[in-house]
């Protein structure tokens, strides 16, 4: 029999947070002065996932961060982040305990003193439970998909507006999240 490949659609349920954050390089010509701002930004996401791994195995209280996509455009880079809730996101940007709030800190002293040299942005989405739509066909997961894992499309619906404020998947229908395979997001049936 041949291998029929099944389009997927994300296994998350509840809310969501879809948190875009990037910089601008207004004065390109000077990474002194923006070189410090693109350097915090591994480092933030590196304490992340080390967090999120840490809280799996049960030796630290879970952060809230879900996962992340590192995108670049014609203006500068980007980061995509989805969080459990605002309350997850907001604790860690405010917290003395974590790497944000020391590198907002220093950006800020920084673009006092060079002002114009580089900027920064973020937007927040808080999208409530059943507000989400996606879908994933021959192997292309990324975002919510990746991060979550998925399940099959036909569980939550097999159109778009179906799919949108769908009822939970089994829990036993779930694909684990992506790692390397080429073929992640997308469920073989035999």
């Amino acid at each position: 029999m041949a291998e029929q490949i099944v389009p997927t659609t994300h296994a998350h349920d509840g809310e969501i947070v879809v948190f875009h954050i990037g910089m601008t390089f207004r004065k390109w010509y000077r990474p002194d002065l923006w070189g410090p701002v693109f350097a915090a930004m591994p480092k933030m996401l590196a304490e992340l996932e080390r967090n999120k791994a840490a809280a799996a195995r049960g030796e630290e209280e879970d952060l809230g961060f879900l996962g992340a996509t590192t995108l670049f455009g014609g203006k500068g880079p980007w980061v995509v982040q989805w969080w459990r809730s605002t309350e997850h996101l907001y604790s860690y940007a405010s917290s003395a305990d974590n790497a944000h709030l020391p590198a907002w800190r220093a950006f800020n002293k920084a673009a006092r003193k060079s002002p114009g040299a580089v900027g920064i942005w973020h937007e927040t989405y808080a999208v409530p439970a059943g507000h989400i739509e996606t879908f994933y066909g021959n192997g292309a997961t990324i975002g919510l998909g990746a991060i979550t894992g998925t399940v099959p499309v036909g569980r939550r619906g097999r159109k778009a507006r179906e799919r949108l404020g769908s009822a939970t998947a089994a829990s036993g229908d779930v694909v684990a999240p992506a790692t390397t395979s080429a073929d992640a997001g997308s469920v073989r049936v035999s």
